[in-house]
């Protein structure tokens, strides 16, 4: 009676998992490979979208120093650049405008310099351009101005929604809603 006694023991103490405790583990460890799928989405979206807007930044910068070459093509309105004028808001590239040494004048160096910057734009960020304003109008009076660089990107997470996000102008975001544009803002004077 004490051998038999001791096997049942023995019994309950090896007994293993039953079929609900193993579908509750992993039910749970659904859960949590679910949430560490939409990290790692959003780890590997986070630096293309982050290049993105470096590389923004950089052909602003070289918008400015281009313009702040050539002050008084600024001052004469030259390097204005609405988004809609000639831009269809696609992949294709824009053609150049060519300044030749002898008969370059300041127009036509602006004229260069936006198109080389708009077809460095549409070349490097998906499907981009650029706006440049001035701030009041003419840009005469006070020297500064305002340019967006402006591209599209896949959709993301409501998270990094550019619609909260970004400072787009009208022009950027009334036409496109989605994906809505993602834009960097760059205030500069010319001096």
């Amino acid at each position: 009676m004490l051998l038999k006694k001791m096997n049942d023991q023995t019994r309950q103490a090896q007994s293993g998992a039953t079929l609900i405790e193993v579908l509750v583990a992993v039910v749970i460890l659904a859960f949590g490979l679910l949430s560490l799928g939409g990290m790692l989405s959003f780890a590997v979206q986070m630096p293309k979208l982050s290049a993105y807007r470096a590389t923004a930044t950089n052909l602003a910068a070289s918008y400015v120093e281009r313009i702040r070459a050539n002050p008084n093509a600024f001052v004469s309105g030259s390097y204005a650049v609405g988004l809609y004028e000639t831009s269809d808001w696609s992949f294709a590239d824009i053609a150049l405008s060519d300044c030749n040494y002898s008969s370059c004048t300041e127009t036509t160096l602006a004229a260069m310099d936006v198109a080389a910057v708009r077809r460095a734009v549409r070349r490097q960020l998906p499907a981009g351009d650029m706006i440049m304003k001035c701030d009041p109008n003419p840009c005469v009076q006070n020297g500064s101005g305002d340019l967006w660089i402006v591209w599209q990107e896949p959709s993301t997470f409501a998270a990094l929604d550019p619609g909260t996000s970004d400072n787009c102008p009208a022009e950027a975001t009334a036409l496109y809603t989605n994906p809505a544009p993602r834009c960097l803002y760059v205030r500069f004077r010319v001096e």
